[in-house]
């Protein structure tokens, strides 16, 4: 048995998401207020005991533990040779962007989605280039139509994709999967699959690897994976590229060493074998409780926020609020409730223009903390209301 109610005081120690004037409530980036794995914590504390930190190699347990993983928890068995260390995600799709595409040319992304994608692509001098995801009753569905007619231009040369989509918490499935793979391969679109929140779904559900789905989806695809949002160690700096094609793989690890992050630090490799090999159990504590936050979150709204409402998800802690029945602009929202009550949440049109009705709250906390956060909401919300 594990603890996720315990409440952990963040402040003082140079985190992120806590870096906030007193009195406020921050519930923005992903980033968890769990203690993570044991396990990890120990391997940690063993290698600081050791005294020495000098430089680090990849070790074959860190393979290992990769590949278990995905064979035990996704049905999908790596090749040792197809995975490549990284210090995170976002800098391997930076990167990535970088080696694999041209100055000028587009990649695609579909909105609304993860915001730093669009940074890792501006970023670069490349042009986004949005395939809005379909909003109806409530749900989010690929607009298959208006993908094959972006992805047909060109100029458009790789494709972002989330899997599972944050900030919609959608998971897709294989046939899903299976169209984006043909349709890039049929246009000469190169795919990068971010899957970072593939372990966080909701009890009883399953994500699918891009790259387990076809020969092709296999060929035509780079995969960013990692511990560190399962385990709630990003400050780790530790992740992994996989790419089965080699010519594609080549050049990834040429663009990652160019880029002078494809070497860990002391406690990456350890952190990261100790979560996969020791962290199960606590995953399997961490996802039923996540799970229970998230209907909390769903019930609280229904009964004090009706005009609200919660986009239904399997994956992700993250949970995307419909806003449209109080405001179409809910960045306008999210400033006057951090003002007013201190709760800090991020407005959903920094994921796209099609998310400017939405807010995205992080429910990755004791639930203590979540209710507070709920309340401020509530308080908040028919404040606005009284105003408008």
């Amino acid at each position: 048995m594990f603890d996720f109610d315990t409440l952990k005081d963040r402040r003082g120690t140079g985190s992120l998401k806590w870096d906030v004037p007193e009195g406020e409530l921050p519930m923005w980036v992903a980033d968890m207020d769990f203690e993570t794995a044991p396990g990890i914590r120990e391997a940690v504390l063993n290698q600081v005991s050791h005294g020495i930190f000098g430089y680090h190699v990849v070790t074959e347990d860190w393979y290992k533990a990769y590949i278990g993983w995905w064979n035990r928890r996704h049905h999908f068995t790596f090749e040792r040779d197809w995975l490549i260390f990284c210090t995170g995600v976002v800098p391997a799709i930076s990167s990535v962007v970088r080696k694999m595409t041209t100055v000028g040319e587009n990649v695609l992304v579909q909105t609304p989605v993860y915001n730093i994608f669009f940074n890792s692509i501006r970023n670069n001098g490349r042009n986004i280039l949005e395939s809005p995801l379909n909003y109806a009753g409530g749900e989010y569905e690929i607009d298959f139509e208006d993908l094959e007619e972006k992805l047909s231009d060109p100029q458009t040369t790789m494709m972002i994709l989330c899997n599972p989509h944050n900030p919609v918490g959608k998971i897709w499935d294989r046939d899903a999967l299976a169209r984006i793979g043909e349709l890039c391969a049929k246009h000469h679109v190169l795919v990068l699959s971010d899957e970072i929140h593939c372990d966080l779904t909701d009890p009883g559900y399953e994500y699918v690897p891009f790259a387990s789905v076809s020969e092709v989806c296999r060929e035509n695809s780079i995969t960013c994976i990692a511990p560190t949002k399962t385990f709630g160690i990003p400050g780790l700096q530790t992740a992994a590229v996989m790419v089965p094609n080699p010519v594609l793989r080549h050049k990834v690890n040429r663009g990652l060493n160019t880029d002078e992050i494809a070497e860990p630090n002391s406690f990456a490799v350890c952190g990261a074998v100790a979560a996969f090999e020791q962290g199960e159990s606590w995953l399997e504590e961490a996802r039923k409780y996540l799970a229970e936050n998230k209907q909390y979150v769903r019930d609280f709204i229904q009964e004090h926020l009706s005009e609200i409402s919660v986009v239904p998800s399997h994956a992700t802690y993250l949970l995307w609020l419909d806003c449209g029945g109080v405001t179409k602009d809910a960045g306008e929202l999210v400033r006057f409730i951090r003002a007013h009550s201190g709760l800090y949440l991020t407005e959903g049109e920094e994921y796209g223009a099609p998310g400017r009705q939405f807010i995205r709250m992080n429910t990755a906390c004791p639930r203590e903390r979540l209710k507070e956060g709920l309340e401020r909401l509530e308080k908040s919300v028919k404040a606005w209301k009284a105003g408008h």
